[in-house]
């Protein structure tokens, strides 16, 4: 687990940490994370730390939170390319899937492994199933 700093990162890099926290947490409502899962697609900080960033403060969250973060941005914006409802988009995350990188588990499961590899993976599936990286 990365020691992440409490005191608030100034200019630009402060402003995206906050932005990729808040836009965390908004994906993270619309999928109806529970905070321990939470916490384990932000790399396990300290529920100090986190509950810290779930209040509005930043602090400096290390770049494997920043990278998790990055994957996840990208999987939710597949979602809403992929499905025009935002409810089936959001709702994707829990249901069974049978595509190899699944094996019949959902991709939420997939992801709550805890390793960053596998935010990848789903990442990387979803852009391929909607045809590209950009």
């Amino acid at each position: 687990m990365a020691r992440e700093a409490a005191v608030a990162p100034r200019g630009a890099e402060g402003r995206m940490a906050r932005a990729g926290l808040n836009a965390f947490f908004n994906i993270a409502e619309a999928w109806g994370l529970k905070d321990e899962e939470k916490r384990v697609l932000l790399g396990r900080p300290s529920k100090a730390t986190f509950y810290r960033w779930k209040a509005g403060a930043t602090g400096h969250p290390s770049a494997d939170t920043m990278e998790r973060i990055s994957y996840i941005l990208g999987i939710y914006r597949a979602l809403q390319i992929l499905f025009k409802d935002a409810k089936l988009a959001d709702g994707w995350v829990r249901r069974p899937n049978t595509a190899s990188p699944f094996g019949g588990r959902s991709a939420l499961d997939r992801m709550l492994s805890g390793n960053v590899a596998d935010l990848f993976v789903v990442r990387r599936y979803l852009d391929a199933e909607r045809g590209g990286w950009g």
